[in-house]
């Protein structure tokens, strides 16, 4: 072996132990990450291995910063539950709250993943939570504010989102919008009237609703292309778990107690945060590059190919305007595609029906012929979603994006379809006894499919439609435009029930799921695996 190759020898070596991390280049040393003039390519850590070497990277963060950030969606989820066990704590008549309320309540819980639902229609029937003695009641319009004011914050809250995650970065978006989420559970801990109350909820509005945009966005660009589905339904995941959470916990303690325990989470989201990096497109479309390759060695280890994947990133910002305005996101054909598939699927995630299924939950168990009490029953559909969601996740980059909303809207028309039916014959006085058991099958397929395709993968697919430029803005459309959803179905349900009977407003539902089913199949080409310059050729055109 002659001196050179020595030379190269024991300096791959040392490089893989972590004493250096330098090539061999023409005779004289250089760093891989950046070219000899950056005043910046000293920096140890900005050194990627030898191209021949030993490169790799490291998925375990990836995943850790997922699951800190959607600690907000577990924040989401506990706040959107929290009226189920604790309105009845606090009603001024506590023993029986009507239908209307009911209905009016939905307008919480049905979020922007929509599986919430249940929180306010199940804890309306016959939840019975722990009866401890509140200082103040609520009559049933106090009631109703409690409830609608946070979709109300969550709507507000989204637009300004986009803006703020723009200007000041995602990480610190998401700091920020923490602190509402923990100021409200103070206040809802400690209230002494009906007012404290509705600061509290506004304010988890807007925390929530903020978290429905940047959550998405950060976990889009901080994960590899190999892992960026799964990810991505981690918002969803999350979220389903704090509702079980409050679902269980809600029943056995009493609401000031539950309320200071909710608390513990946007405290842990905080301290969190503090810990991840910005995500490295952020940082490279402010032209900060060094900080962006520190923020990928953080994410993807110290052994990855930080400069490879700077330069995508890179050239995917070159294709977009730096500072693009509101208008670009509709003068431009791949931009203004990705909103109005973006805008469609939520559109659809909310009018599949979930609500209308939740709101029978309790009776659909009693026609099965089961003696379940509602708050067990509530907690029984929260461990289904659960369930389902985790498969979901791990689903999702084997059968891609695509597969999973059709199977997920054809189950749910033909469920949504047989409960019409089902209704229709029991409302036409026709013995049904016999079938009791048919709404319950269909009821928990309807959210076994919910929970694989129309609950997680709008979201998902939300960070994957658009370029950088016009990343934030989209999202805060999108979410806004499901929270626009969610009031019309809530308010609309009621009202629906009354004029249509069950029967034709399951076959409404049926028929959304069907158009859904449809457009899918027609208009959405699949993205699991591809990056984000694929995905924008396809929406452009090209």
């Amino acid at each position: 072996m002659d001196s050179d190759k020595v030379v190269r020898a024991m300096a791959r070596w040392w490089q893989v132990k972590g004493n250096t991390r330098t090539s061999f280049k023409n005779g004289k040393t250089i760093t891989v990450s950046q070219e000899d003039t950056d005043v910046t390519s000293h920096n140890p850590m900005l050194y990627d291995p030898l191209q021949d070497g030993n490169v790799r990277t490291s998925k375990t963060r990836q995943y850790l910063a997922a699951l800190v950030v959607c600690l907000g969606a577990v924040a989401a989820g506990t706040a959107l539950a929290w009226t189920s066990p604790v309105l009845p704590q606090i009603s001024a008549n506590a023993t029986a709250v009507n239908v209307t309320h009911a209905i009016a309540n939905a307008t919480i819980v049905n979020n922007a993943t929509t599986v919430n639902n249940a929180t306010i229609v199940t804890d309306v029937t016959t939840t019975q939570p722990p009866q401890v003695e509140s200082h103040f009641k609520l009559t049933v319009d106090e009631q109703s504010w409690v409830s609608s004011l946070l979709a109300i914050g969550a709507f507000l809250g989204a637009l300004p989102t986009g803006y703020i995650a723009d200007a000041i970065g995602r990480r610190y978006t998401a700091l920020a919008m923490d602190v509402p989420f923990i100021l409200a559970w103070l206040s809802i801990s400690f209230a002494n009237s009906a007012g404290w109350l509705y600061f509290g909820r506004f304010l988890i509005g807007i925390s929530t609703g903020s978290f429905c945009v940047v959550a998405p966005m950060y976990i889009s660009e901080i994960a590899e292309t190999s892992i960026r589905g799964t990810l991505g339904t981690l918002f969803q995941l999350l979220l389903t778990m704090g509702i079980l959470f409050v679902y269980i916990v809600g029943s056995l303690v009493s609401w000031s107690t539950l309320s200071m325990m909710c608390l513990v989470v946007p405290v842990l989201l905080f301290i969190g945060m503090l810990m991840l990096p910005e995500t490295p497109v952020y940082l490279l479309k402010k032209g900060r590059r060094a900080d962006a390759a520190l923020s990928l060695k953080w994410l993807w280890g110290k052994y990855c190919d930080s400069r490879s994947a700077i330069q995508v990133i890179q050239n995917d910002l070159d294709q977009t305007s730096a500072d693009a305005s509101f208008m670009d996101l509709f003068s431009n054909r791949g931009a203004r595609k990705g909103l109005i598939i973006s805008i469609l699927l939520m559109f659809f995630q909310q009018f599949s029906g979930i609500n209308a299924v939740i709101f029978y939950t309790q009776f659909i168990f009693e026609s099965a012929g089961s003696d379940v009490p509602a708050s067990t029953s509530s907690i029984i559909v929260g461990v289904v979603q659960v369930i389902m969601t985790l498969a979901s996740s791990l689903l999702i980059e084997r059968a891609g994006r695509k597969i999973l909303l059709l199977f997920s809207s054809t189950v749910m028309t033909i469920c949504l379809a047989i409960l019409g039916a089902y209704f229709f014959m029991k409302d036409s006085h026709k013995d049904v006894s016999h079938i009791g058991w048919l709404p319950l099958l269909c009821m928990v397929l309807f959210i076994i499919s919910f929970s694989v395709g129309y609950g997680p993968i709008p979201w998902l697919m939300m960070g994957e439609l658009f370029m950088p430029d016009v990343k934030a803005t989209a999202a805060a459309l999108s979410v806004m435009a499901n929270w626009l959803c969610v009031f019309v179905v809530t308010k609309c349900f009621g009202l629906m029930i009354e004029s249509w009977g069950s029967d034709f407003t399951f076959w409404f539902f049926a028929g959304c799921m069907a158009l859904a089913t449809v457009y899918v199949a027609l208009a959405l080409v699949e993205t699991k695996g591809k990056s984000a310059s694929e995905i924008q050729s396809w929406l452009s055109g090209r």
